[in-house]
Formats: C-alpha cells, sequence, structure tokens
C-alpha cells in the first residue's frame, strides 16, 4: 500500500517544531499532503514554519511536560484541523558535562523533555490515534543504545523513551495503532552545531570511527523519517547503516569505556570538563524556563 497516498487529506501532528528537525518532518509531511500541527515554546517561530508549508497548519504554543495544556491543544486539533492520523514526539533537548557537577535542575529537565514530554505527548493524543488506527513516532537516538560520558540525562532520557515506545507499542498493536521509533545520528540541527562549542562534546565526536562522526542535513534525516512514516516502520534508521549499528549492541558498552579512559583524563588534565548547559537555541529557550520556574501553560491555537 502506498501510505503517502493514505496521509493525504489527514492531521499529522509534530512537538519540538519550530526548527531543525522537527521543522523538516513537518515539511514533509505537508509535501505528502497532510495538515500539519505544530506544536512547540516559540510563537513567532513556529508561525514562521507554519507559513512555508504547502497545506494547511496549526500553530499550538504549548510545554509538552504539561499535561493540562497538552490535553486542551490535542482537543483544539482535533476541532481545527481534525483527529490525527500521525503523531510525531521530537521535542527534545541536550546538555554535556560531568554528571557529578552537573546542575540538578537543568538534568532533571531534560529528562522530562525528552521522556516525561514524551509520554505526554502519547497520553493526549492516543485516544485520537485509536480513532483513526494511526500511527505514533517517537524520536530517539543512537544515545538510546550507546550511552555516552558526559551526557548522562541525554542518554538516560533516550534509552527511556525507546523503552517507553516499545511499552505501548505491545499495548495497543491489537487495536491497529503502530509506533515506531527513529534512531538518530549526528543531524545538523542547532543542537549538534553547539556540541562544537565544547571541547569535551567536540573530542569525543571526532574520537569515533570515520563514519560516525558524519553529520547528516536535516533535509535528508526528516527524508529517511517521512518514508518511514509512509510505511508505518517498527523502527526507522537516519542514516539507514544504523539498522547494522544495532546488532553490535552488546559491544558498545565496552567500547565506550575503553575510550573513555583513554580520552577523558587527557581533557580532565586540560581543564575541559565543563557543563554546557542545555544545547542550541531550543535549549537556551528551556534554560529560561528554569531560571523563571516551571513555564507558564500557553497552549491556545496561535493563528
Amino acid at each position: 500500500m502506498n501510505y503517502s497516498v493514505a496521509l493525504q487529506g489527514r492531521t499529522a501532528v509534530v512537538t519540538g517544531a519550530a526548527r531543525g528537525l522537527g521543522a523538516g518532518i513537518a515539511r514533509e509531511l505537508a509535501a505528502r499532503g497532510m495538515r500539519v500541527a505544530l506544536l512547540g515554546r516559540e510563537a513567532a517561530t513556529l508561525r514562521s514554519v507554519a507559513a512555508r508549508l504547502p497545506t494547511e497548519a496549526g500553530v499550538y504554543e504549548v510545554d509538552v511536560t504539561d499535561d493540562s495544556g497538552m490535553m486542551r491543544v490535542a482537543a483544539r486539533i482535533e476541532c481545527d484541523l481534525g483527529r490525527p492520523s500521525v503523531v510525531v514526539a521530537n521535542a527534545g533537548v541536550a546538555e554535556g558535562g560531568p554528571f557529578t557537577s552537573s546542575d540538578p535542575s537543568t538534568w532533571r529537565r531534560v529528562i522530562e523533555v525528552n521522556l516525561i514530554g514524551s509520554a505526554v505527548t502519547a497520553r493526549a493524543f492516543v485516544p485520537h490515534l485509536l480513532e483513526t488506527h494511526g500511527y505514533f513516532l517517537q524520536v530517539a537516538s543512537t544515545a538510546a543504545f550507546g550511552a555516552a560520558p558526559m551526557m548522562s540525562a541525554y542518554c538516560a532520557s533516550k534509552a527511556g523513551a525507546e523503552s517507553f515506545a516499545r511499552s505501548i507499542r505491545a499495548e495497543l498493536a491489537h487495536r491497529n495503532v503502530a509506533v515506531g521509533i527513529a534512531y538518530l545520528h549526528w543531524t545538523d540541527t542547532d543542537m549538534i552545531r553547539d556540541v562544537e562549542r565544547h571541547t569535551v562534546l567536540r573530542e569525543l565526536r571526532q574520537h569515533m570511527p570515520a563514519p560516525a562522526r558524519k553529520v547528516y542535513p536535516v533535509a535528508q534525516v526528516s527524508s529517511w523519517i517521512a518514508r518511514g512514516i509512509d510505511r508505518r516502520a517498527a523502527s526507522i534508521y537516519a542514516p539507514p547503516w544504523l539498522r547494522l549499528a544495532q546488532l553490535a549492541r552488546p559491544v558498545y558498552p565496552a567500547a565506550v569505556s575503553l575510550l573513555s579512559r583513554r580520552t577523558l583524563p587527557q581533557l580532565a588534565g586540560e581543564d575541559s570538563l565543563e557543563q554546557t548547559g542545555l544545547l542550541g537555541a531550543g535549549g537556551r529557550i528551556e534554560e529560561e524556563s528554569i531560571g523563571r520556574g516551571r513555564p507558564s501553560d500557553a497552549s491556545e491555537p496561535l493563528r
């Protein structure tokens, strides 16, 4: 079956859609004829993305960790655009640095957005997917199966998000709702570009094998993901060769420990083991919200 045809005229929800991969996925789904609900924290940036889509789009400013706000947004989307057939839990943040000196609020926020936010997204929209026999996609990472030093919150959150998606996949399969997991590597977003500004993260990446260091354009990664959505795929690998890397999961812990023992002492001697804070422009928005306390609910649709 050609799922691109089946998706035409249906509604998709994409969280973290203000920029980067979320915006790229929204463009790909709109190109397939879907109406798209763009969720995120930055109204003006979301509007800019929506204005360039070829199909009807709605903009909803909301914090994905806000249960009541997300439930209200889900109800508004049903009224505005129709019940979703595709939901992409893409919103995510990352920080780097030693766990022992990490700021507890920042560390916790990574878990909240990447893991709790995905669960809140599913809780808000799975009832709609049950009606449309739809597809829920959890955006994960190679961090889910290759935990890296200096990225404890991010790795823990992505491993948790992977397990969460597998669990609800088993719960929903008999009800004709498909659940997929997208495994991404280095994608050219502002969050990943921020990695290059921090010595320890840059050096750890440079010590990876050459194929594992390559950074892929957002447009290419978004295209791979959209093809997986077409197929209602259980697993999406971006780049596709990650499917082979998945097979080597049992050896990654030993390999990472060996690399870390060789690299981290040198970086520590250079006094490079600094905290990065939340990475990228989206991370800076989250940092501001941490400073103000819990983000206020701004869950009404914006036109």
